[in-house]
């Protein structure tokens, strides 16, 4: 079968999208997957270890073009840009397969729906989606990379009191109010990419903190967080690594896609945050 995935990153919209994309791809190592990105500032288009189409606008007209162009099997969606319409047009113009992620119940016009979402309610899609459709929701489906799975298995000594991981990209730049509300005697590792904007910023305040390690564009995000004895992460996708990692940890709310998964983590008793605040730390131990 031969599979195209259309999804973005950015500094401004995060990496998130194309990480889970890569994981599900991995899902089909017996077809010839690819990808169709826009060419958008602080991208990763350069770390997809698959051939990438740049689209030049975010028409259907074309998107349709590359899948005739390229013998299209099967789309899979995973971009809140592109609309039940633009869908519906793709399916009906190409015949195809689609498939759609979904964080935030929203209608679809797909063969597959796929939330893999912890927090994911079968039951909140009917309506949404064409009742030919197949729901695939919750923990059954939930995508953890590789990288986890493996590093579970290998002791590691805690090297770190505190690991900090804001998105791919941190848009909203909460990463250095967290960093000084921190005492200068607790070890730290900051996970980030070349995609944050701010990051210059960033650098030069770690640079005058020794208990700061920096972390960017890391290969071992795995093994950071499994030495490290709290997580401070997004309400986002890295909640089910750090919850199949076993590592306790405070998600901090940095987006309003994230509402589904903080109502979850509330009521499953989990410290979420709507802003910072650092006594939130001595849940766990005495900060």
């Amino acid at each position: 079968m031969n599979i195209l995935i259309r999804a973005d990153s950015s500094s401004e919209i995060g990496m998130g999208h194309i990480m889970r994309d890569l994981v599900l791809a991995k899902n089909y190592s017996g077809d010839r997957v690819s990808f169709a990105c826009r060419d958008l500032v602080g991208n990763m288009i350069d770390r997809i270890p698959y051939t990438v189409h740049i689209l030049l606008s975010d028409t259907p007209e074309e998107f349709i073009d590359l899948i005739r162009e390229q013998n299209i099997d099967m789309v899979v969606f995973d971009h809140y840009g592109i609309d039940v319409v633009f869908e519906k047009k793709v399916k009906e113009v190409s015949g195809i397969i689609v498939l759609c992620f979904d964080d935030t119940y929203q209608k679809h016009h797909c063969d597959i729906l796929l939330n893999h979402n912890i927090s994911a309610d079968k039951e909140r899609y009917r309506g949404l989606v064409p009742e030919q459709c197949e729901v695939r929701c919750g923990s059954l489906y939930t995508l953890i990379r590789d990288e986890f799975k493996v590093e579970k298995q290998i002791k590691r000594e805690k090297l770190y009191d505190i690991f900090i991981a804001m998105g791919g990209t941190d848009p909203i730049n909460m990463t250095p109010d967290i960093l000084k509300t921190l005492r200068d005697d607790m070890s730290v590792c900051v996970v980030t990419t070349s995609g944050n904007p701010h990051l210059n910023e960033l650098e030069i305040f770690v640079k005058e903190k020794k208990n700061i390690t920096l972390e960017i564009n890391s290969t071992r995000v795995a093994q950071l967080l499994h030495q490290s004895r709290l997580a401070i992460i997004t309400p986002s996708v890295m909640v089910h690594e750090v919850l199949y990692m076993e590592i306790p940890f405070i998600a901090l709310q940095s987006a309003t896609n994230q509402e589904d998964m903080v109502e979850y983590l509330e009521r499953e008793n989990y410290v979420v945050l709507k802003e910072w605040n650092v006594d939130a730390i001595t849940r766990f131990y005495n900060a």
